[in-house]
């Protein structure tokens, strides 16, 4: 049973165990980062033992004392605390960060220093530069991945490794290798020159992309959507506004694209945490001010003449949404923008996903006689929303058999629970139509 302790000093508040995770999950990239700034990004490892410390402290204490009035201060004065302690111990065996180590080897200038350097009203930038060094181009994509959301997200291994189906020996082993990688590299924790910003941009949005997609549909969880994750995932792209240099675009972009797809997540999910199909949502539920949010920040990506796939993405996404009723949609609309994006991206995803766009505009029949359907055989072989798709369309056009052929199939190559529970339900609903069928019964769709 999780302990409770009160909130903000109040013992009419309590807070559970969850309450404190969420708290420390933000505290933790705040102190990782400004504790990189301090010794150094050759030095991530310790920056996070440092921080872990100051956070196992506030478990100690405040499971009896109650949550201070400003817990954010008081964890960054146990770290500087812990992080003085180290310095004293290892600052003649460690080279820090180069623009401030001679300061921090002297017992006279490092308290001062570390007060400075660990100030909270320095924290976004501190937390922009990490997240530029979490996504170096000297790092796989995987480790970029896995090592924002370690250190700025404040996830766990058991965490990450869950989100990726994997085990956590792996993700431990990739944490290791990205640690060491910046520190033979000798990344600077700044951000990147100009003449760099664009290219090592488009690698931050990647990341922060990819965490997006994994809390919106989650591959590997009992839940389809991990709410935690997309919560950071919106956090970090909204930091990036703050810096003028990075107000880009291609960031507008991807804040529209998530802010439209998180809008409708209140209708995406039935009470009982079971998939609702767009067709079948109550769109009275989605939320407004998201919606808003994502067509303000649609029409700032549409500044200059950059064209990027995220562009098109939450251009499609806008589509979704803006029709009141799903026969509403334009279809015809989204085709386009699919041809477009497939242009820029040309991948078997995209291409079923504009084949769906397709049977809806011309229906099943329609879509399960073109060329491309047949061609994406072999490269969505493992992909559940292929097969899915197929037993729509073959239950459309009353092909039974191959539709439960098709559900079948989906089930089988899903890793997540939740499509699993709602591909079941619709093969017993076919099942169904069989049985009423063979007894005389008449099948409607």
């Amino acid at each position: 049973m999780p302990f409770i302790i009160s909130i903000l000093g109040s013992p009419n508040v309590p807070v559970t165990t969850p309450h404190l995770e969420n708290l420390f999950r933000h505290e933790a990239g705040k102190l990782v980062a400004a504790l990189t700034r301090v010794f150094g990004p050759q030095h991530l490892a310790l920056a996070e033992d440092v921080a872990q410390d100051a956070l196992l402290k506030a478990l100690e204490q405040w499971k009896f004392h109650g949550v201070p009035q400003n817990p954010s201060a008081w964890l960054f004065t146990v770290a500087r605390n812990k992080a003085l302690d180290v310095l004293r111990q290892k600052r003649h065996e460690k080279e820090f960060a180069a623009a401030t180590a001679a300061l921090l080897k002297s017992e006279y200038t490092a308290g001062p220093v570390l007060t400075a350097q660990l100030s909270p009203a320095h924290i976004e930038d501190e937390q922009l530069r990490m997240m530029f060094v979490c996504c170096h181009p000297a790092l796989p994509t995987e480790a970029q991945v896995a090592l924002t959301l370690k250190t700025l997200c404040g996830f766990s291994v058991a965490e990450i490794a869950h989100a990726f189906l994997t085990q956590e020996d792996t993700i431990t082993k990739r944490l290791y290798r990205a640690r060491e990688t910046l520190r033979t590299e000798n990344v600077l924790f700044e951000l990147p020159p100009p003449a760099q910003l664009t290219t090592r941009l488009d690698s931050v949005l990647l990341v922060i992309y990819l965490i997006f997609n994994e809390g919106y549909h989650a591959s590997h969880h009992p839940t389809l959507v991990r709410e935690d994750v997309i919560e950071e995932a919106l956090r970090l792209a909204h930091m990036l506004t703050q810096h003028s240099a990075l107000q880009q675009p291609a960031v507008y972009a991807l804040l529209a694209l998530m802010c439209l797809n998180t809008a409708r997540l209140p209708a995406r999910l039935s009470p009982t945490g079971d998939f609702v199909q767009l067709k079948e949502q109550d769109r009275t539920r989605w939320n407004t001010d998201l919606l808003q949010q994502g067509r303000e920040f649609l029409e700032r990506a549409s500044a200059g003449d950059q064209l990027t796939p995220l562009h098109l993405e939450a251009a499609i996404a806008y589509e979704h949404t803006a029709a009141k009723h799903y026969a509403d949609t334009n279809w015809e609309r989204i085709v386009q923008l699919y041809d477009w994006l497939l242009a820029l991206k040309p991948a078997p995803l995209i291409q079923l996903n504009r084949l769906i766009a397709i049977g809806e505009w011309k229906g099943a029949s329609h879509a399960l006689t073109r060329p491309e359907t047949k061609a994406l055989e072999k490269p969505l072989e493992a992909s559940a929303l292929y097969h899915a798709t197929l037993a729509t369309w073959h239950q459309q056009a009353n092909q039974i058999a191959q539709a439960k052929t098709g559900f079948e199939r989906a089930i089988q190559y899903s890793a997540s629970q939740a499509e699993q529970r709602y591909f079941s339900s619709r093969l017993a609903a076919l099942a169904k139509r069989i049985e009423a069928t063979t007894t005389g019964g008449a099948i409607t769709f």
